[in-house]
């Protein structure tokens, strides 16, 4: 059975209250719909109580663009049906009989909202039982071979097999703006982190090399910026510049906790005074072996 839509969900949004919550979810939504459409990806995006509907036929390619955006912690290609008993029992039935064979184990892992007239462990116990009949599998509670997930929401349910991690995070743009101070890979593994934040990054660099790089860094998490070239490092003024015309909030480095200096504390200073905004040093606690090692987890290479 070929899923039709891919559930979406986000973590910290949850958390937040009503009104907030509201509005960084439609960020959330306006930045899944720039990225499916700079990837040419129909879709139709409906909500309900934490999670997003990303309805397309493009799943597979879908999938691996929303595992790039910020704030959603995972997604779940899924096969929609009516919420009765017997249209999940078919569903399930013909869905487990693609996944799942005699040598396999299974579980059902059952969620419910809304009023259907049974409970959660009433579809577990029913559903689980044909399944079982149709594919000869066992049980296993525990440590099952495959888990078929079956969230119910009112009139509708929704079945997965798998979850799918995400980047995680906050939504880019609902945290205001930093300038980046990029010379490095390690620069950008900053401006990573403060993008998974929420925060919009200004980059500056200080040559073509690296602002192709950057560019192509930005392109792949589907972020935009203008990228400024400041050929020399120490021009307080013309940093100060950009960032007042970009409204920039704070100051980005990449100092680590083996890059501290009197050089490196003389840099901050001196932005804290002629920059006028905060500094913020993301990696400052991270060790070189471990900031190699993130950078190619996120794409770049060293």
């Amino acid at each position: 059975m070929k899923p039709q839509l891919i559930i979406t969900r986000y973590g910290e949004i949850g958390l937040k209250a009503k009104t907030t919550r509201k509005h960084f979810e439609n960020i959330l939504i306006k930045n899944i719909k720039n990225a499916f459409k700079k990837e040419k990806i129909p879709n139709t995006i409906k909500t309900q109580k934490g999670r997003i509907y990303v309805y397309t036929g493009e799943i597979n390619i879908a999938v691996k663009v929303l595992q790039k955006i910020f704030g959603i912690t995972s997604v779940s290609p899924a096969i929609e049906v009516k919420s009765d008993m017997d249209s999940m029992i078919q569903t399930a039935v013909e869905f487990s009989k693609e996944k799942i064979t005699s040598k396999n184990s299974f579980a059902l892992r059952v969620t419910r909202d809304g009023k259907q007239g049974y409970t959660s462990q009433d579809v577990a116990i029913i559903v689980g039982d044909a399944v079982v009949k149709a594919t000869n599998a066992s049980v296993n509670l525990t440590k099952p071979d495959f888990i078929l997930y079956i969230e119910i929401r009112n009139d509708k349910a929704f079945m997965f097999i798998e979850k799918t991690p995400g980047t995680g995070g906050l939504p880019l743009g609902t945290q205001g703006k930093t300038l980046m101070l990029i010379n490095s890979l390690s620069s950008i593994l900053a401006a990573w982190f403060l993008m998974r934040r929420g925060c919009k990054i200004v980059p500056t660099v200080t040559d073509d090399s690296l602002k192709k790089i950057v560019e192509s860094f930005l392109n792949y998490w589907y972020a935009e910026s203008p990228i400024y070239i400041v050929k020399n490092k120490n021009s307080y003024y013309q940093l100060y510049k950009i960032a007042s015309e970009q409204q920039c909030e704070t100051v980005t480095v990449d100092y680590s906790i083996d890059d501290l200096s009197m050089e490196s504390l003389s840099t901050i200073r001196n932005l804290k005074k002629h920059v006028k905004l905060p500094v913020l040093t993301p990696l400052i606690a991270i060790e070189k072996d471990e900031i190699l090692k993130k950078t190619k987890e996120i794409g770049l290479t060293v």
